[in-house]
């Protein structure tokens, strides 16, 4: 399709006057800035006056669905299974994709899970299967078909082709100070997701101190805004709302977070890993239609830790292979008798990431081995120079930005918290 002509100029001087673009506008600005007749500049601008005026919901569908038409779509129709996705916003901790996409499949629906790389303090989840030897990330649309209808489930990097306008929107947003807005946040996520062709989405949009929301209405507004642009493009979307206050599990990091994977797939594991892996997979199930079976169930056989086996090896990578261990370590105790009261996510997502598990800008190594362990949650009676975390790396120079990362990230008081039974706070649908 041809967008009708305009003008950058006078794109950007409709929306920092604060009206409504036009569908033509709209396409117009999305399709010259993927070709590049708009530049850089021009979008940067229309972009800052998008975050300081905002947009009603018909303009983010009609620039979610501008986004998604700069590139391919992806298409399982010809899978004997019925599919069913899985986004989170990004938190500390965040492996739950890893026991979720095997849960998914091995009750009865496929799972293609596009993911992405850690930056800053959020870690990534093609990051941490990496640390899996042999293991790849990049496959072809024609792998990643043939995986999902052998084994079920594939996790893997997105290629270039799907919503090319929000790859390179992104980027630039990311050095404009233009990140915070929730029409371009919701249309970035919802783009590339409904661009991937899955049948539904289930969204976990984390709120806390870890999140990208800090704030529980921005966070329900963005999980609303989400759920609406995946609905209007005909894609069966719902979104829980989950608390990233205390980092998720008791790791935070690469190879660390794939061991504590492996365990709830086993059947154990930090039950708030658990829960919220349990959560979705009943969410994706039912969005799918797919209820006949309780994901709990599945998790307790070990049905799940198959597919993860066949998942893994099916990627090159070799499930019964030893991950690998840090040679640096360094050990955070308490400083008094009582009970954890906190543990902030956003500190230990930074120590983890001053270790060098994360990245500060695209495209740099990270290492597999490096991240925080922790020993007591909330709500555990700990004694004076009990173990609370550890923290590893392969460089120990890194430890110094990393305790200083932790210090006051942490309380512990004389009287036991109350801790929240779960971390799911709200379903929105």
């Amino acid at each position: 399709m041809t967008a009708a002509r305009h003008d950058a100029v006078e794109v950007i001087a409709a929306k920092r006057d604060g009206h409504v673009l036009s569908d033509s506008q709209i396409d117009w600005v999305v399709d010259g800035f993927t070709s590049g007749e708009v530049a850089d500049v021009q979008m940067a601008s229309l972009a800052m006056a998008i975050v300081l005026n905002g947009m009603e919901f018909p303009e983010i569908a009609r620039w979610t669905d501008a986004m998604i038409r700069s590139g391919e779509r992806m298409d399982f129709s010809g899978l004997s299974w019925p599919t069913s996705d899985k986004h989170s916003t990004g938190g500390v901790g965040d492996k739950i994709t890893l026991p979720l996409a095997p849960l998914v499949a091995a009750c009865g629906v496929a799972v293609p899970q596009l993911s992405g790389r850690g930056l800053g303090h959020t870690g990534g989840t093609l990051d941490k299967l990496e640390a899996i030897p042999g293991w790849r990330a990049d496959l072809t649309n024609e792998e990643m078909l043939a995986q999902l209808e052998d084994v079920g489930a594939v996790i893997c990097a997105a290629g270039a082709g799907l919503a090319p306008a929000d790859k390179k929107l992104y980027a630039l947003r990311d050095v404009t100070g233009t990140v915070e807005s929730i029409p371009l946040i919701a249309s970035s996520i919802m783009s590339k997701k409904i661009a991937e062709g899955t049948g539904s989405l289930v969204l976990d949009v984390k709120v806390g101190s870890g999140a990208f929301m800090k704030d529980l209405d921005k966070a329900r507004e963005l999980a609303r805004t989400m759920v609406a642009l995946g609905k209007a493009a005909g894609v069966d979307t719902r979104a829980l709302v989950t608390d990233m206050s205390t980092p998720l599990g008791l790791t935070a990091g690469n190879a660390v977070e794939v061991a504590e994977s492996v365990e709830v797939l086993a059947g154990g594991g930090p039950a708030d890993v658990v829960d919220l892996t349990v959560a979705l997979a009943r969410e994706m199930l039912s969005a799918a239609g797919r209820e006949d079976k309780d994901p709990a169930d599945v998790l307790a056989s070990g049905g799940a830790m198959d597919v993860w086996r066949r998942m893994i090896a099916a990627q090159g990578g070799d499930p019964d292979a030893a991950l690998p261990t840090a040679r640096e370590t360094t050990v955070v105790t308490a400083d008094r008798d009582g009970y954890v009261a906190r543990i902030d996510a956003m500190a230990v997502g930074l120590a983890a990431w001053r270790l060098g598990a994360g990245r500060s800008r695209p495209g740099e190594a990270v290492q597999a081995t490096a991240g925080v362990t922790l020993h007591a949650r909330p709500g555990d009676a700990v004694r004076s120079g009990q173990p609370l975390m550890t923290l590893q790396t392969e460089t120990p120079e890194r430890f110094e930005r990393a305790l200083a990362a932790l210090d006051g990230g942490y309380d512990i008081t004389d009287a036991a918290p109350s801790v929240p039974e779960s971390p799911v706070l709200e379903r929105i649908v």
